[in-house]
């Protein structure tokens, strides 16, 4: 299992009228958090991609428990429970300053040769620097 925490913040324009994170702002946490997450291992997605390999996003799935507000510093958990193949699944929890969950969410990428358009496996250094977690 690989676990990774991201911090973000809620800025305003990222807020509703009730001054709630607006609900469609959360893909994009989660995609920072994605992209962080592979930072942290020494990669990154234009690395991906400068390898023929694309990753676009096949599901999306969120729970909205309490609401993330205007200037809260959101802390992102990000999980791999299981090694990737030709699919790559992440687990999230939103939390919020006072470690109250906010947000659990789920997505599920898969690797996509550029050349082919076909589902394929994900890049070899990707995969090496994921299996001393597993």
């Amino acid at each position: 299992m690989y676990i990774h925490e991201t911090k973000l913040r809620v800025r305003y324009g990222e807020t509703d009228q009730m001054g709630y994170m607006y609900y469609g702002n959360y893909a994009e946490f989660l995609e920072v958090a994605r992209v962080e997450m592979l930072r942290n291992l020494g990669l990154s997605y234009k690395s991906f991609e400068e390898s023929g390999i694309m990753m676009p996003v096949l599901e999306l799935n969120i729970k909205y428990i309490k609401p993330a507000r205007y200037d809260d510093e959101i802390t992102i958990k990000t999980t791999l429970k299981t090694l990737p193949a030709i699919r790559i699944h992440f687990d999230y929890e939103l939390f919020n300053e006072q470690g109250e969950l906010l947000t659990i969410a789920h997505t599920k990428l898969v690797f996509v040769d550029m050349k082919t358009n076909k589902p394929c496996h994900g890049p070899e250094v990707f995969m090496e620097k994921l299996k001393a977690f597993f």
